[in-house]
């Protein structure tokens, strides 16, 4: 199907509803927008022109950041660099790997001490006896690419996080770049690295680039790393791999606070906000547009309407909204 029209808001709309037994017992507002490969607005309801905060879904442009200041990455190492990671064995291991390229160990890393966000991994780690660790939050992979990129050009490793560290300058330059627009405001992420605030319509035309662009290109290098390595960019068992192995050519990244934002192998982008950081939401939202782009399989019928349970037994869903979405 395409779309046309865009709908003009200046507040959050209705994205998705509770159903329970018939019943709406839960309603989630938010954002959507869908950019033609020019980087145009094609579609969208909601709020798109006004600042945001990606979150992790900034991370494929951080990467590019790195890439283009002399970061030597490649293959399931690059993915795992632009990840919120899962925690997994092989996670731990990549990041690791990465470190130690640099001649670094783990106690370089600035991130907060967390747990695998992976319940089974999250539990073998207990289990084994382990504390939340900084490797273990699921942006050390990220953390240690900067930290490999900061040793790359001599710059300090102690200071990687400050706003105006000469890699976090080479960031937001880039981020500007891809998302054809100024960054409105830098503060700090959950991580403790610098987020920087662009629109959701800037947000889904980078998206929309990296999907794309030519696999020689930097942006399709990082693109390719996510297709083929799904795994690492997220988790064995998480949606957005599944998401990446069951389309063609889409590249995506979730962000914290209901941020999603996904690429076509056309260059269109997609970019999902739940306004009130709902994460059950945005899968649903992200699917359902999908739908309404012509892009459809069985995955994405559903994760456009997760199970609501009752008893044991599936008493209702989590739903696109009917008037929005068809």
């Amino acid at each position: 199907m395409t779309t046309s029209a865009t709908t003009s808001a200046t507040a959050p709309v209705l994205m998705a509803e509770v159903v329970r037994g018939g019943f709406v017992e839960g309603r989630h507002y938010g954002s959507v927008v869908v950019t033609a490969p020019d980087g145009t607005l094609e579609w969208s309801a909601g709020v798109v022109d006004q600042p945001m905060l990606p979150r992790s879904s900034n991370k494929p442009m951080q990467l590019l950041g790195m890439l283009r200041a002399g970061l030597e990455l490649s293959g399931e190492l690059l993915a795992l660099a632009g990840s919120s990671h899962s925690g997994e064995g092989f996670h731990l291991d990549g990041v690791r790997r990465i470190l130690a390229g640099a001649g670094l160990d783990e106690s370089a890393l600035r991130t907060p001490p967390g747990y695998p966000i992976d319940e089974v991994a999250r539990d073998e780690w207990v289990r084994a006896g382990h504390a939340a660790a900084p490797i273990t939050m699921n942006c050390s992979g990220k953390h240690a690419a900067m930290l490999a990129t900061c040793v790359a050009n001599r710059w300090p490793t102690a200071s990687y996080l400050e706003a105006d560290h000469p890699l976090q300058r080479v960031i937001r330059a880039v981020l500007e770049e891809v998302s054809g627009e100024p960054v409105a405001a830098t503060v700090v992420d959950g991580c403790g690295a610098p987020v920087m605030a662009i629109t959701l319509g800037g947000l889904a035309r980078s998206f929309g680039r990296f999907a794309g662009a030519a696999p020689a290109t930097p942006l399709g290098v990082i693109a390719g790393a996510f297709r083929a390595h799904p795994e690492y960019a997220s988790g064995t068992r998480r949606a957005e791999a599944a998401l990446m192995r069951s389309v063609p050519g889409l590249v995506c990244k979730g962000g914290a606070e209901a941020v999603h934002a996904a690429g076509l192998a056309d260059g269109r982008g997609i970019a999902v906000k739940i306004d009130d950081g709902a994460a059950r939401a945005r899968g649903v939202v992200l699917a359902a547009t999908l739908r309404r782009l012509g892009v459809d399989n069985e995955l994405i019928r559903a994760q456009r309407a997760p199970a609501v349970m009752g008893g044991g037994l599936q008493v209702g869903s989590v739903r696109p909204d009917p008037a929005l979405f068809g």
